[in-house]
């Protein structure tokens, strides 16, 4: 089977929804270093490699949403599909304290290579669901791990994350802090904008309603944790849309 860098699935639902998860897997393409960043299988199993459960989420959240969804088919640390190409974490050598031997020597070069093959058409597949929807909605769909090395724990269940356009991200985060079981943050575990970032170069840039929603690993670890998430953001992404769309009517 020959690989290909991304997964759409749902490209025909009608929802006004279109969801991005950026980081689903944990995949190596053959060309890379033989399929291999020559990391240990338990650092290829977190949240460096991938965005642990995210890609469970976004599915069932697509179902639910009728909204099309995309997902990357290759590690983070392969190309960061969530990273504008001059930026300079987009081909990491050192994350939360792991080497990763494959990238050590990578230069520019293969950096183009890693571009063309993985991130392009991830991003040129993302921008055709978007342009064939009269005024999409975007989310990205990301989750973080729940302590980074040598850090302290962090205590949200959720955040939502969002540069200057907070027209969606708003109504979304008070809706999420009406339910006292959550610890929800704003711009956390970090902030919500780099520059050329998936949000940015496919709806700041174009004026599309935007947010990204980030949940704890440890929620997510299960496909029925998945499915619970899933049902539980759904009825509140919509409604925080409905809001929206009502201030700006």
């Amino acid at each position: 089977m020959s690989y290909t860098p991304f997964t759409v699935t749902g490209a025909e639902r009608k929802g006004p929804w279109v969801i991005a998860c950026d980081h689903a897997a944990n995949t190596v393409p053959p060309f890379i270093n033989g399929g291999s960043l020559d990391l240990p299988a338990g650092d290829m199993g977190r949240h460096i490699a991938y965005d642990v459960g995210a890609k469970g989420v976004s599915l069932a959240l697509g179902a639910l949403l009728d909204a099309p969804v995309i997902c990357s088919n290759f590690s983070r640390l392969v190309i960061d599909p969530n990273r504008g190409e001059d930026d300079p974490t987009l081909l990491m050598k050192l994350y939360d304290g792991t080497i990763i031997p494959a990238n050590r020597h990578a230069d520019a070069t293969e950096k183009e290579r890693r571009l063309d093959a993985c991130h392009r058409p991830y991003h040129r597949a993302l921008g055709a669901l978007l342009d064939a929807r009269e005024a999409p909605a975007l989310l990205t769909l990301h989750s973080f791990t729940p302590q980074l090395s040598g850090r302290p724990k962090r205590p949200w269940h959720v955040g939502v994350l969002h540069a200057d356009d907070k027209r969606l991200s708003d109504p979304l985060l008070a809706l999420l802090h009406q339910d006292q079981t959550l610890c929800v943050g704003r711009n956390e575990p970090y902030g919500g904008h780099l520059p050329g970032d998936t949000v940015d170069t496919h709806a700041i840039a174009r004026g599309r309603h935007n947010t990204l929603v980030e949940i704890r690993n440890d929620l997510i670890q299960t496909d029925e944790q998945q499915a619970e998430w899933a049902k539980r953001l759904a009825p509140t992404l919509q409604e925080a849309l409905r809001i929206t769309l009502e201030n700006e009517a």
